[in-house]
Order: structure tokens, then sequence, then C-alpha cells
């Protein structure tokens, strides 16, 4: 688990579950987020990434948790994204997360592009 700390307390936080033998991500969590606290205070990762972390808020997140119940999921299965609103249950597919290469580079160009570039 860590984080990767941007410019105007965005915050994403990074979990993976890596099988080394197979090289591949055998799951994941990504969240990305807003502190209300500053950068200079926050608290380490396994603190501050917990679902239940007073002080920030959710922008979005992507996990690899399975749905195939939900046919909207079905192009990406098992990778989504949450998004506003009801973002617990607002799911869109993730079509440039994979198991089988690195999503960081994907995940910080995306925060840099539709976060940053505005600020």
């Amino acid at each position: 688990m860590g984080m990767v700390l941007f410019d105007s307390t965005i915050i994403l936080c990074v979990q993976e579950f890596l099988n080394f033998e197979l090289h591949v991500i055998e799951g994941y969590g990504y969240e990305v987020t807003q502190s209300q606290t500053t950068i200079d205070a926050l608290p380490q990762a396994e603190e501050y990434c917990k679902a239940s972390y007073p002080g920030k808020d959710k922008l979005y997140w992507y996990d690899s948790f399975p749905h195939p119940n939900d046919p909207s999921l079905a192009s990406t299965h098992p990778h989504h994204k949450h998004i506003h609103p009801n973002i617990k249950r607002n799911r869109i597919p993730a079509p440039d997360l994979t198991f089988t290469a690195p999503n960081l580079p994907f995940l910080i160009e995306e925060v840099e592009q539709t976060l940053l570039s505005s600020s």
C-alpha cells in the first residue's frame, strides 16, 4: 500500500496484490481523493488510505471486485471505476486497467490531465 501525492492536496492511494511468480496483479484498489489536511500533516498510507479515514473527499476509485451480473461492466470485467453521484453504486467500465501490466502510469496521467490541469 502506498500513496502518490500531487499538489492541491490530491492523493492517489494504491493497493495492489501482486503475484511475483506469475508476474500479474491479482487484485487492486486505487482511490483518488482530495485531502482536507495539508500534505505535510498527512498520516502514513496505511492510515490515510483506509476507506473510512476522516477528512478526505473521495473523488473516484477503481477496483477489481467482480460484478458479473452488471452488463454495463462486461466489456472490462472485472475492471471498473466508481464515480459520482452515488459513488459507491455508480460504476463504469475501466478499459485502461489490467492485471498483466503496471496501472500506475495510467492512473498518474489521469490525475494530471483531469484534476491538475484545471487548477
